[in-house]
């Protein structure tokens, strides 16, 4: 469980840095890697949400999945808009 509070408080330390990023800049490119970030940090809360419920794998494999897919698309989407 350390470890994933650790990585959790890495991924919203970026959020913060991009958040932070956007609105000095106010930049298409940055806000899209802001959404990215936010995407990312709320599939490691639910990483680590999921290992505290039992009976509900399945579902939270899924749902812990599509923010990591939203998230890497938007920054997929900043690095080459």
């Amino acid at each position: 469980m350390g470890m994933r509070l650790i990585l959790f408080a890495l991924s919203l330390g970026l959020t913060l840095i991009s958040f932070q990023a956007y609105s000095q800049r106010g930049s298409t490119t940055l806000q899209y890697a802001f959404i990215g970030f936010a995407f990312i940090s709320m599939g490691t809360a639910l990483t680590s949400l999921s290992s505290q419920v039992e009976g509900w794998d399945q579902l939270f494999q899924l749902v812990e999945t599509v923010p990591f897919i939203v998230g890497f698309s938007m920054l997929y989407v900043s690095l080459y808009r």
